[in-house]
């Protein structure tokens, strides 16, 4: 049994590179398919032993709360028109029902990774906790990745950053890794370079840092001791260098397929692949994809 039963999702961006439709629908609501891309998260929570999670909410983000909470009108209503298929759609929108607790926080500013992971600092007291950024779907079937991760701090007792080696062009746009060793899938963390450009790889790595952590709870004191950017924003990565200095911080290279949700390109992939996945939508979607691409299909 997971002895890690909390995790925080930071869900208060304003989701800008998805404008105007983030203007009223927040972007980790944007489906995958046909459910939020959110709920994918939530899942890999349950699925990982989670049983507490706490959302990080900025304004405009009712909807949110409203997905997760029961609608007793619409449950009367399948239950009075029964059948296999509405039965069906009552237990999706139950699935959470006795698994998990939902805690809300409202983010009042925007000051950084870092400060929006200190107000949880109440939520999870003395406990080791998961964060997993809402910006990162990761499909594993087999095992979840926040319960990859849980299963390395079990062994380590220590910060672990979940971690995946990248092609060179796609590691200068993410946070990478600095570290002095790598044993097997673990990696002591040095600390981070941000967006390292092609000739700094080779002194840093092409390890990114892709959304999903298991903290102690010594990263708010080190939260509380990190300098802010010339932003004025704390960031979560510069509190866990901070912290590897005086404790073993460890990247864990994770198995599963990355989906960047917060890149138009990554949600639709996201999509398309999901999509593959669904065993009613698989094969017309498949064909289809064959004739667009015999087509030569060509914006008009």
């Amino acid at each position: 049994m997971s002895i890690i039963k909390k995790a925080v999702i930071p869900a208060a961006g304003f989701g800008t590179r998805f404008l105007p439709v983030t203007k009223t629908i927040p972007k980790e609501m944007l489906p995958i398919v046909d459910v939020p891309s959110l709920e994918l998260i939530v899942d890999e929570c349950v699925q990982s032993g989670i049983t507490q999670i706490c959302f990080l909410l900025g304004r405009n983000k009712d909807s949110i709360p409203d997905y997760f909470d029961r609608n007793i009108e619409i449950e009367i209503a399948l239950q009075q028109n029964a059948s296999p298929e509405k039965s069906l759609l009552l237990q999706s929108m139950n699935k959470y029902a006795g698994k998990v607790e939902f805690v809300y926080m409202r983010q009042p500013e925007m000051r950084g990774t870092a400060k929006a992971i200190e107000l949880c600092q109440s939520f999870v007291g003395n406990e080791p906790f998961a964060v997993l950024y809402g910006d990162d779907v990761i499909y594993n079937p087999k095992e979840p990745v926040t319960k990859q991760l849980i299963e390395a701090y079990e062994l380590t007792k220590s910060t672990i950053v979940g971690v995946q080696e990248l092609k060179p062009s796609l590691a200068t746009k993410c946070g990478v890794v600095v570290f002095s060793e790598k044993n097997g899938r673990y990696i002591t963390l040095k600390g981070f370079k941000e967006k390292p450009s092609i000739e700094e790889l080779p002194k840093y790595s092409c390890y990114a840092s892709l959304g999903r952590f298991i903290l102690t709870s010594d990263i708010f004191d080190s939260i509380k001791k990190t300098k802010p950017a010339s932003s004025g924003e704390v960031y979560l990565p510069v509190s866990i260098e901070q912290l590897s200095k005086i404790k073993d911080v460890y990247a864990y290279e994770f198995d599963g397929e990355r989906y960047d949700i917060g890149d138009k390109l990554g949600f639709l992939k996201a999509n398309i692949e999901f999509a593959l996945r669904n065993p009613i939508l698989s094969d017309p979607l498949s064909e289809y994809l064959k004739d667009l691409v015999i087509s030569d299909f060509k914006i008009k």
